[in-house]
């Protein structure tokens, strides 16, 4: 189905019952094993879930957060879950204070200020598969490939090795150095003290059986057993502030997606506390102008894609925490007015001149899942910033998410911190309907990147036909700014004629050109289904090590 005006380095992965899509290979397969066997969407999402926290540690893990879409096609139903965690019941904005902190710690004990939510998404997402879709493995059997690679071992990837050692190096304690902590040095670490190198067999014993205890007893071990005992002990002997009753009072929410439309195809993606609304507010902005009208690939594609973004950033960073705290005006936001409104304010010569400075960091795993049955899974995982907080609790191998670091000690600030909070998330799985069947099931890791990314995806499918693989591997561009930079600019990956770059250098943009295939850009994926043969057809990024497999 490539052709050479599309082409890509891989071909797009075909197969007429099931397909997963996910950044790991052996994420992939364990996933693919249950869908084999008879298991359903859930029920494969979670085996690759599970994996990919072992075998892909930098990036996620049980110690962080996740948010789904699952289409039951039983029942018709698309429904949303949100499995991040909250804040402590004593994680203020005076305790910060008064530990002479102006911002949260990003690495550390005192950066690990949430519950983390993934077991608890996991379990509810399980627990809904059994009732409504037929569910038809244990819990403890979805587990069993996860333990295997924890005990037995797994090799490093050229990601985790290159990840690790930006990690040792000592020269930003802040943010990095991360071998100042010692179960982190222990697991990370060869007894040289340098990382592991790419081929090379790491085990995590204390992982595996902390995950062994998870399959035989679920969600009670990790929030009210001995596991949630033994993080909340080590964490405040170091200084931290999560209780157990922090850990008993988790709850994973089920929400309803969010929704416009896109050329007349329904696209859905989650509520805050995500900022799945950007995402499909950046869509909103796009379907005012005639985008197929336009070369894709050339500067006015680029600039109409950047200059949405800014637009669909600055209505998000007014509003975007937890709705719980802050009314958000969601209707308002997303309505076919407000999309015209930001439209208007594009100018094809000249960009427009956002001051805040985007978050550099986003680190996160996106898996997507349709199964022989018709139900579909988009599920995204993340410990914010790789390697998270850095801090392991002592034997349980853990590795706690960082994500509560990106609230504001600023009182005034929209995100500001307070205890029982859910902190502004990046994090969005998003999928696409024709009709009232999905159609494309999408989504990246990357911080600010994934609605840049979502929309670049969805363009190049859906308005240029692009095949799937070469909608992923198709050059990128990234919005933002990267750790130590002063400001945004525009990162294009050196694939992109230099002419293109040059255009968008002499309407105003600050332009970076960065490595072909390059990792900022997010691992993304996508999963699409034909309405008439129902064959699914995916791929996987090269800016990864994942893989797309179907039967």
């Amino acid at each position: 189905m490539d052709n050479r005006s599309h082409w890509s380095h891989r071909p797009t992965i075909m197969a007429p019952s099931a397909m997963i899509t996910t950044p790991h290979y052996l994420a992939s397969q364990a996933g693919m094993k249950v869908l084999q066997e008879g298991g359903n969407a859930v029920e494969a999402a979670i085996a690759a879930a599970s994996v990919i926290g072992v075998v892909y540690p930098h990036m996620n893990g049980i110690g962080g957060d996740n948010f789904w879409l699952i289409y039951n096609a039983c029942d018709k139903e698309l429904k949303g879950l949100n499995s991040s965690g909250r804040s402590g019941e004593y994680a203020t904005i005076d305790f910060y204070q008064r530990e002479g902190h102006e911002k949260i710690p990003a690495r550390g004990p005192l950066s690990a200020n949430t519950v983390p939510g993934a077991v608890g998404g996991w379990e509810k997402a399980y627990n809904y598969s059994a009732e409504r879709m037929k569910a038809t493995f244990s819990w403890e059997d979805l587990f069993q490939s996860a333990i295997h690679y924890a005990k037995e071992g797994f090799p490093v990837t050229p990601s985790q090795e290159y990840w690790t050692n930006i990690n040792l190096d000592d020269t930003n304690e802040q943010f990095r150095h991360l071998q100042r902590f010692s179960e982190f040095k222990k697991i990370f670490t060869k007894t040289s003290g340098f990382s592991y190198r790419c081929g090379e067999i790491i085990k995590q014993k204390d992982l595996a059986s902390t995950l062994e205890g998870i399959s035989k007893e679920g969600n009670r071990l990790f929030y009210q057993g001995d596991v949630a005992k033994a993080a909340v002990e080590d964490l405040q002997t170091n200084g931290g502030l999560l209780t157990y009753n922090d850990f008993v009072s988790h709850q994973s929410d089920w929400v309803k997606p969010l929704s416009v439309d896109y050329r007349g195809y329904g696209v859905y993606n989650l509520p805050p506390n995500t900022q799945g609304f950007a995402s499909l507010s950046i869509l909103n902005i796009l379907n005012q102008f005639d985008v197929p009208s336009i070369e894709e690939g050339s500067a006015d594609y680029y600039h109409l894609l950047i200059e949405a973004t800014k637009l669909a950033f600055e209505d998000r960073d007014h509003y975007l925490t937890d709705p719980d705290f802050s009314f958000i005006p969601i209707k308002e936001l997303l309505s076919a007015k407000r999309g015209r409104e930001l439209a208007n304010r594009i100018d094809f010569t000249k960009p427009i001149n956002l001051q805040k400075q985007l978050d550099s960091k986003g680190d996160t795993v996106w898996l997507g899942v349709v199964d022989q049955y018709g139900n579909a899974v988009s599920l995204i995982q993340s410990i914010y910033h790789e390697f998270g907080s850095g801090f392991i609790p002592k034997n349980t191998g853990i590795l706690l998410q960082n994500r509560g670091s990106f609230f504001s000690l600023d009182r005034s600030h929209v995100n500001c911190l307070h205890p029982k909070k859910r902190t502004y998330h990046t994090l969005n799985p998003a999928m696409i309907f024709k009709g009232d069947q999905p159609f494309l099931v999408y989504g990246t890791m990357g911080g600010e990147g994934q609605p840049q990314t979502q929309a670049a995806l969805v363009t190049r499918i859906l308005d240029y036909h692009y095949p799937i693989q070469a909608a992923i591997e198709a050059p990128r561009w990234l919005y933002g700014r990267t750790w130590g930079a002063a400001s945004n600019s525009v990162k294009i990956e050196g694939r992109v004629p230099d002419g293109i770059s040059e255009s968008l250098q002499k309407r105003g943009h600050q332009v970076e050109i960065v490595e072909d295939f390059t990792d900022v850009m997010g691992h993304a994926g996508v999963i699409k289904i034909d309405p008439d043969s129902k064959v699914k057809l995916g791929g996987a990024d090269p800016r990864g090590d994942g893989a797309a497999l179907g039967f």
